[in-house]
């Protein structure tokens, strides 16, 4: 981990806080200052601060007390907190650790012992930031489905229960697309599982390039089919993308050993509308099932086409 954020410095006593952001400075830290506690807060809640020390004995707010309400705070990652106190009795040491400190130095502070107790700060900065990239790929795998790289079921049944409770807090459209590939058991029959394969992730690629960023979002839903969400997204909307996307799969040609494979999709639409206080709520089964009954209307009036559905909900 390197030194490219500050290190909040707080204590009332101006000479003692010029003497440790000196010895900061000159190792090569950014260094911010607070006179009191409440002014740290008032700093570390405008800028994270990965790396904090703090006087024990202060105004209104303690150092112990600093370090409570550092640790009730919600951060973008650890925060290592050193205590500076010319208390040395085992007594105030746990005491400060049992507030919330990582570490401690006692008064008065010798620039080697004050720039070792950084450095180990770093280092638990360093694996803790290691270890939560970590989890974030085993929180990504756990969700994403390993051959198509969308979405997965189980994130589905995790994500789209919020996404209709949002829509219903704030009474905005919501919209789900039903993807089903058209006769492809036929390219399995044909060209082998390997191509199958293939075709999916060409079409997993396709449906993903259409959707918004970090908006929208793609489920493998089941073997050939896909689910597309649309927060805030009324009926015409979910209609014209879903053509967009149709047509964008229809023009696709996928290479397959020496053959190009053309393939087509059948698109079921149902959008929710949480502006009718009359009817009665919807559930994400019943917003899929409407879906699905929209895409086996288009498979029976001919593939390869997009059929709609509106569903009215109920307001709180």
């Amino acid at each position: 981990m390197d030194k490219n954020f500050p290190i909040l410095v707080v204590d009332d006593d101006i000479i003692s806080r010029t003497v440790v952001q000196k010895y900061l400075a000159k190792a090569g830290f950014e260094v911010l200052c607070a006179s009191n506690g409440k002014e740290a807060m008032a700093i570390f809640n405008q800028q994270f601060c990965p790396i904090v020390l703090t006087d024990w004995m202060m105004p209104e707010v303690t150092g112990p007390q600093l370090c409570r309400m550092i640790r009730e705070t919600k951060t973008d990652g650890y925060v290592f907190i050193i205590l500076i106190t010319s208390r040395d009795s085992k007594t105030d040491i746990v005491s400060g650790l049992e507030a919330g400190a990582d570490d401690y130095l006692t008064k008065p502070i010798h620039q080697a012992e004050l720039i070792a107790r950084i450095n180990t700060g770093l280092r638990i900065l360093k694996l803790e930031k290691s270890l939560k990239r970590a989890n974030d790929e085993i929180r990504l795998l756990s969700i994403t489905d390993p051959l198509t790289g969308c979405f997965n079921r189980a994130y589905l049944g995790e994500q789209l229960p919020q996404e209709l409770s949002r829509s219903q807090r704030y009474q905005h459209h919501l919209s789900v697309v039903l993807v089903d590939l058209d006769h492809f058991k036929k390219i399995n029959d044909t060209y082998g599982h390997q191509a199958g394969d293939l075709v999916l992730k060409n079409i997993a690629t396709c449906l993903m390039g259409q959707v918004r960023t970090k908006v929208d979002w793609t489920v493998r839903y089941g073997g050939e089919e896909f689910l597309i969400i649309l927060p805030e997204t009324d009926c015409a909307g979910a209609q014209i993308m879903a053509e967009r996307v149709r047509m964008a799969v229809s023009n696709m040609r996928i290479q397959v050993t020496e053959t190009q494979i053309q393939v087509t999709a059948s698109f079921g639409v149902a959008c929710v509308n949480f502006r009718q206080k009359q009817k009665p709520a919807v559930t994400m089964e019943e917003l899929i099932n409407k879906a699905d009954e929209q895409l086996y209307r288009s498979k029976r009036e001919g593939r390869n086409r997009v059929s709609v559905m509106e569903m009215l909900a109920a307001i709180p």
